[in-house]
């Protein structure tokens, strides 16, 4: 007897993974799907007392960026503002 995988036992075992692949990602899609409501929940609570929801989307758009980031398309944005007369 040999210690190499035949090909059924190498194609069932790749079967197998590709199932657990696909499982793990379903399962995951669903959890994405169940924490996008709950962002949607917060944002209607967040509008609901009053606060602006574009601000702060950008607000937290902007969080995620580094400090010199933010502040090269602050002055990129600005630039192009008082090009076209905006500022």
């Amino acid at each position: 007897m040999s210690d190499d995988i035949t090909g059924d036992s190498a194609q069932a075992i790749a079967v197998g993974q590709l199932r657990a692949f696909i499982e793990r990602i379903e399962r995951l899609e669903e959890e994405k799907g169940t924490i996008s409501e709950d962002i949607k929940e917060v944002f209607a609570e967040l509008k609901g007392s009053g606060f602006d929801t574009k601000a702060v989307r950008a607000i937290i758009r902007a969080r995620k960026k580094e400090a010199h980031e933010r502040q090269e398309e602050e002055a990129m944005i600005q630039l192009y503002m008082d090009a076209l007369g905006m500022a």
